[in-house]
């Protein structure tokens, strides 16, 4: 900070630390927005699909919870923004931190209610049975171009490690058999070897 002898060079500064606040608060407000949004379309698209009145009830609740923390914190922001204007330190790291936790403890409300885990369970459902056609389109369409398809490639590795059990069978069998060779060409020397 300026040692207060250059009045323009205070006020240079100040403009920096106020547009950093500013440049950093706005970021993060950006995030929080998009991330509310897209939660929130998320949460309608699967509250749509539960007609329960209790995970109705629940849910608004923590919506609601998650409403006040969000004003909470902007009001804490305001307050942090005026205190800043009348010359107090105020890192952009403290609002950047606020928002933050904010956030967390917003999304903590949110997620931790039946209706959320019931609207995820069924959302996680519908995923891997999305994920499981797609797999079989891909895998039908691979089989229609004439490539391998992982099925095909699992079989290939399978029957290459059956060969190679098979192999290292036979590569024994071979050994004893070499081993009874040796010994019956040992046994034919002590016959031919004249008494």
């Amino acid at each position: 900070m300026a040692d207060g002898s250059d009045p323009g060079q205070m006020s240079e500064q100040w403009s920096e630390i106020v547009a950093r606040m500013n440049e950093q608060m706005v970021e993060g407000m950006e995030a929080s927005t998009e991330a509310q949004a897209e939660f929130v379309e998320s949460w309608i698209g699967a509250f749509e699909s539960i007609d329960q009145e209790q995970y109705a009830a629940e849910g608004f609740e923590g919506s609601t919870e998650a409403h006040s923390i969000w004003m909470d914190a902007a009001e804490e922001t305001a307050e942090k923004m005026a205190a800043a204007a009348s010359g107090e330190d105020v890192s952009p790291e403290e609002v950047r931190d606020l928002w933050l936790d904010s956030a967390n403890e917003a999304f903590k409300e949110v997620i931790s209610t039946d209706a959320f885990a019931s609207m995820t369970g069924g959302t996680v459902e519908d995923v891997l049975e999305m994920r499981e056609a797609v797999d079989e389109s891909a895998q039908s369409t691979l089989r229609e171009f004439g490539f391998a398809t992982e099925r095909d490639v699992r079989e290939v590795g399978e029957r290459l490690v059956e060969l190679e059990r098979r192999q290292k069978k036979v590569e024994r069998g071979l050994e004893r058999l070499d081993a009874i060779e040796a010994k019956l060409d040992r046994v034919l020397e002590h016959f031919e070897e004249p008494s």
